[in-house]
């Protein structure tokens, strides 16, 4: 079996369980399930390792309000926003066995298929960009969404600040974050919104912009619309994105 094989998931209808039984197929089709050679290790970076020192300094990384989680696999490296830090060494065949219950258990799990994909040679950007990077990226990220829709209005789920600073100064957004600290301020000319109104803002926008964390604490299958695109940013989702042909925008990943 090969990559085309495995793209033909639907995010529609993926579970973790399911995500786990395509990554043991993967795993045990290219010989990488076997303990005694092929190790998986996973930890939290620390904010330099993640993202550099970037000049803005309220991404959610630098504020401590979630972690990067690398998990590497034959000296492929992949990575995850998480809010639930931790450490985990052991084979591939351990992730693929594991109990998915919690937000850490699914960033290793997506870390490492992050990283599985990338030894393989099938996703390439798996690794958070760096210092003004971001800013770059958003900035890309203006011409990227006017070419899916006219006249954007723009549903976007998860605060990153670059690209919601980026993104106002073009087009109509509404924002929503779960760190309490920002909802009900004024970040870049937008109010930030509970979490609670995410259903509401789907429905006055006609894109959606999440943040791959969403496949982390699962709860992106309330972004998922017959009508409108959904476009997940960042690293986090490279490999989902792969198998289920998902948009994904990650302009500067590594």
């Amino acid at each position: 079996m090969g990559a085309d094989y495995y793209n033909s998931l639907s995010l529609t209808t993926l579970t973790y369980e399911n995500l786990q039984e395509v990554l043991g197929k993967i795993a045990q089709e290219h010989n990488l399930l076997a303990t005694d050679v092929q190790v998986v290790s996973a930890r939290p970076l620390t904010v330099e390792e993640s993202i550099g020192n970037p000049i803005r300094q309220d991404y959610p990384l630098i504020k401590g309000r979630e972690t990067m989680l690398e998990a590497e696999v034959c000296g492929a490296k992949g990575q995850a926003f998480t809010d639930m830090p931790g450490s985990f060494s052991g084979s591939l065949q351990e992730v693929v066995e594991a109990k998915i219950s919690t937000n850490f258990d699914r960033a290793i799990l997506i870390a490492t298929l992050n990283a599985t994909l990338r030894h393989l040679g099938w996703i390439d950007r798996t690794i958070h960009c760096r210092d003004e990077e971001p800013e770059e990226c958003a900035k890309q990220l203006v011409e990227y969404v006017q070419d899916l829709v006219a006249e954007p209005k723009i549903a976007f789920i998860g605060l990153q600040p670059a690209m919601v600073d980026h993104l106002s100064k073009h087009y109509s957004l509404r924002v929503t974050d779960l760190d309490a600290e920002n909802v009900g301020q004024i970040k870049y000319g937008v109010e930030i919104e509970p979490a609670e109104k995410t259903a509401e803002i789907i429905e006055w926008s006609n894109i959606i912009l999440s943040t791959g964390t969403t496949l982390v604490n699962n709860t992106f299958s309330a972004l998922l619309t017959d009508n409108k695109p959904v476009v997940f940013y960042g690293v986090t989702v490279s490999g989902i994105a792969f198998l289920t042909g998902s948009r994904q925008f990650c302009h500067c990943g590594r």
